[in-house]
């Protein structure tokens, strides 16, 4: 399979540019507070009852302050002169009970909103796997994992706690604002212009804050994504055993110090932007009582009658108040930008367009489709990736392999052989012509119902890091004992497994590191014979085995082949010997077919490289 530019085993190039890569399919992003108001649409009646609770939470907390003033002016310091302690104990009373309303109505909304905001954060999360799950595989080729990680994770996670207490802060803040401000205007008007002139300025300071916070926000999730590609990549057990057999540790750590030093200037950035903007607002809202008092003792000097004792206590208690929901307020809208940076993220992944997808009209195969034939015509495919100038992968090939038939393809390294395995199934499109399954264009299928019916054994085996067992019933999970026992037995495997003390619940380690090669391939090949597909792909699915346990697994092979239409991309020619055709590949054209003994006595290509192999065996 082509790659661009893979240096140690990882693509080589920064990861801004696997992401600008990535995301080139993805169209801007319009209306996208739209879209993110949309993902609470399944959530109306929880939201607006959390907004009911809000505005009621709000509207009572600048009640306590006008029961201040008359707890001073009624109460306290009646125009009497005596305290009139009746008076005072009812409205003690009920600031009392306006508090443990708040606080009941606190938890409640707590509750909702954290409710609503993680399921919503959940879903999106969801989403956004399952969208990449859909996606085709030139997209993971040129994408870093650690990348794609970070999308779910660190991007997801980076909006949660904001949408969690968005609905909370904008609503309720707001609300606490506009009561303390129409508060401040009945306790008397003076005060409040002197309390609120600068506001305005503070808004545009504000937005100009916002817009550096969200332009550090999308450097800093970058940067969590380049650290999460180099963890991903240099902590695996592959990655592991490639640095320590070239020395590289020191050099890996270098590498990871520095970004992490980017990270945490980021970091410090990020939470140092806007740091003086807030000690601005602070200190002017702290400062408005004195201001208040000031103003007030002018008032009073010059005769005005409105402003007594309870009205200076009440009017600086609302605006101390005013504080912290209006400074929570200029926060939210902060967060707001930088989350819309992070959803503009996201978003791009969910608007990538996944290459191939069922048409509309696709059909489904008959679930007892056992024989499938395959069939090319005048094929020819690129990789995305490829250069215009470049010769394609494959090049206008045709070949037919009937129901039934041990079909090979060989051929020197980069031939295109395994680029056929890639197409059968569809896990790429053909650039050109068309290729046929059971007599169906494969674009006429629906993905899942093909792949259903063809079992592969790659190149490259993959086994999770759970039992024996669970790798097994991957392809079919409820297969019972008696059917894994079976699959195991054809592919030579179940004596090894019962040798372990712990039989098919022992655990093969990440990549299945715990096997050997061997074990692992012929697990691999247990499982896809526990599918029972129709059609058997191999690529190189011996390449792992020792001479006497290729024999074996072989042999095992040949047995579960019968009855199903078999392809076998290979390398070694002695283990296709007995294949009904071999496709000779080169430059991504089929220069020969025939039986073994057929293309030995043409003696062209394919027997040249029959005596090459057999010449190097026997000077082993």
């Amino acid at each position: 399979m082509r790659a661009a530019g893979v240096r140690g085993g990882r693509l080589s190039g920064s990861d801004e540019e696997a992401q600008r890569a990535a995301n080139a399919q993805a169209p801007k992003i319009p209306h996208l507070f739209r879209r993110v108001y949309g993902l609470f649409a399944p959530h109306r009646r929880a939201l607006i009852l959390t907004a009911c609770l809000v505005l009621v939470g709000a509207g009572l907390s600048v009640v306590p302050p006008l029961l201040t003033q008359r707890a001073f002016d009624e109460g306290l310091f009646p125009p009497a002169g005596k305290p009139d302690l009746t008076a005072l104990g009812i409205i003690v009373a009920a600031m009392i009970l306006v508090y443990i309303g708040s606080a009941l109505l606190g938890v409640w909304q707590t509750y909702l909103t954290s409710s609503v905001g993680n399921r919503v954060m959940g879903a999106l999360r969801v989403k956004l796997f399952g969208h990449l799950q859909a996606m085709d595989l030139s997209f993971f080729t040129r994408t870093k994992t650690g990348v794609i990680q970070s999308r779910l994770q660190n991007d997801v996670g980076g909006v949660a706690s904001v949408l969690t207490n968005t609905v909370t802060a904008v609503l309720g803040n707001t609300v606490t604002v506009i009561a303390a401000f129409v508060a401040m205007l009945l306790l008397n008007w003076q005060l409040t212009v002197v309390a609120v002139v600068l506001m305005p300025i503070l808004v545009i300071a504000q937005r100009k804050v916002g817009k550096v916070r969200a332009k550090i926000a999308t450097q800093t999730q970058e940067s969590l994504s380049e650290m999460s590609a180099i963890t991903q990549e240099t902590l695996s057990v592959s990655g592991i055993l490639l640095a320590k057999s070239f020395t590289m540790q020191g050099a890996e750590i270098d590498r990871y110090s520095a970004e992490n030093r980017k990270q945490i200037a980021l970091q410090v950035r990020q939470a140092m932007s806007g740091q003086w903007f807030f000690a601005i607002v602070t200190i002017f809202l702290s400062s408005i009582p004195a201001i208040v008092y000031l103003v007030a003792g002018l008032l009073v000097d010059n005769g005005a009658q409105a402003i007594t004792a309870g009205t200076i206590v009440a009017f600086t208690t609302v605006q101390a108040r005013l504080l912290f929901p209006l400074t929570s307020l200029m926060r939210v809208a902060l967060d707001l930008q930088t989350s819309g940076a992070l959803f503009a993220r996201i978003f791009e992944y969910l608007d990538l367009t996944p290459a191939i997808a069922d048409r509309p009209e696709a059909v489904e195969l008959p679930r007892d489709t056992r024989l499938g034939g395959i069939r090319f015509k005048e094929v020819s495919f690129a990789y995305p990736d490829a250069q215009p100038e470049e010769r394609p992968t494959l090049d206008r090939i045709s070949f037919s392999i009937e129901p039934g038939q041990f079909a090979a393809f060989v051929g020197s390294s980069g031939a295109g052989k395994t680029t056929i395995s890639y197409l059968i199934p569809r896990l790429y499109e053909a650039s050109s012509g068309s290729i046929e399954f059971a007599g169906v264009d494969v674009r006429e299928l629906k993905q899942n119902s093909l792949v259903s019916h063809i079992g592969i054994v790659s190149q490259e085996t993959y086994l999770f890091h759970a039992s024996i067992a669970d790798n097994l019933r991957y392809a079919k999970p409820d297969a019972s004992q008696q059917e894994l026992d079976q699959a195991t037995q054809q592919a030579n495997i179940y004596s090894t497994i019962m040798s372990f003390p712990e039989g098919f619940d022992t655990l093969v380690g990440e990549r299945g590191y715990r096997l050997s090669g061997g074990e692992k391939q012929r697990i691999a090949i247990a499982r896809v014979l526990l599918k029972d597909p129709a059609v058997l792909v191999l690529d190189e699915a011996t390449s792992a085995l020792d001479s006497i346990s290729e024999r074996v697994v072989q042999a095992a092979l040949e047995t579960a082949s019968h009855g199903r239409t078999t392809v076998a991309i290979a390398h070694r020619l002695s283990t296709v010997v007995s294949a009904d055709v071999i496709f000779v590949v080169e430059q991504g054209r089929i220069v020969e077919s025939g039986s073994h003994q057929e293309l030995l006595a043409a003696a062209g290509r394919y027997a040249a490289l029959y005596r090459e192999q057999a010449s190097s065996q026997a000077s082993q």
